[in-house]
């Protein structure tokens, strides 16, 4: 394979064509021959940065080759390995044909390619960032670990993005749309009201940093509203107050399960206590 083209796939990719059979007889494709990666974790491509992409296209054609593989389910198509928002490009450019590198990987490799060429690129969304982590571990059985060295990021920072799956699909879908970034999707992990707080960050359009203080006063909005006690509990409270002397508390929940607690002050009271319990029962 020509070493200019290997250099502008870039390190990662470089890595793995350097480990892949390549075949360099044929260079050129035409665009009907090729179909897309069925493991690409990316759903939206920007139409802003494509249509840019397009334009340059139509003036400069496609300057680096798209790496594809021989289609499992028609081998006469070829199966996009990365390339595929240039092949996309290339199309509405109006290009018959296309640059192309061919490989032969599996279905491990093939996945390995487009999570590396796009988190590279930063061109996903952290939803599909995740989803394609997750296919790694659940299709291919790596642990977090080993994505986090294939990757080339923390463990935690993996750990992080597979959490976001755990999302409701209301806020999902607002990632997905870009509504609402990787940073504020952190903060609504685990939150029972993820949709409400997440709605509120699209309609007010909080940065991260006000979305985490909006987040701070719902917490503590519970904690300041005391509910008041039952006046039937509280009868009951004042009259063992009445008849041991001492401090008493209840604590009844919904379902009648709770505590009784006495407050004593020196062992004279705790042995009173242990005495009337001790003569009733």
């Amino acid at each position: 394979m020509n070493s200019n083209i290997k250099k502008g796939l870039g390190r990662g990719l470089s890595s793995l064509i350097g480990e892949s059979k390549v075949e360099s007889s044929k260079n050129r494709l035409s665009l009907s021959e090729i179909i897309p990666n069925k493991y690409q974790p990316r759903k939206n491509f920007d139409e802003e940065n494509l249509s840019d992409l397009t334009n340059s296209i139509k003036e400069r054609g496609v300057i680096q080759p798209i790496i594809v593989r021989k289609s499992k389910l028609d081998n006469s198509k070829y199966e996009i390995i990365a390339g595929e928002r240039r092949w996309i490009a290339a199309k509405k450019a109006g290009l018959h044909d296309i640059p192309v590198v061919i490989t032969e990987v599996d279905d491990l490799r093939s996945l390995e390619f487009a999570i590396v060429e796009n988190v590279q690129r930063h061109d996903l969304n952290p939803l599909e960032e995740a989803q394609g982590y997750k296919k790694l571990i659940d299709e291919f059985s790596y642990d977090q670990e080993k994505v986090s060295k294939f990757i080339g990021k923390s463990r935690s920072y993996i750990t992080n993005a597979l959490r976001l799956l755990n999302l409701p699909l209301e806020v999902l879908n607002l990632i997905e749309n870009r509504k609402i970034t990787s940073g504020h999707a952190k903060i609504l992990v685990g939150l029972d009201n993820a949709v409400f707080i997440a709605n509120k960050i699209v309609e007010k359009k909080l940065s991260v940093r006000q979305a985490e203080n909006f987040v701070k006063i719902f917490k503590k909005k519970p904690r300041s509203i005391q509910s008041l006690k039952d006046p039937n509990i509280k009868v009951l409270e004042q009259s063992l107050i009445d008849k041991t002397g001492l401090n008493v508390s209840i604590k009844n929940n919904k379902k009648n399960k709770g505590t009784i607690n006495f407050f004593y002050h020196d062992g004279e009271q705790l042995n009173k206590i242990i005495d009337v319990i001790k003569s009733n029962y």
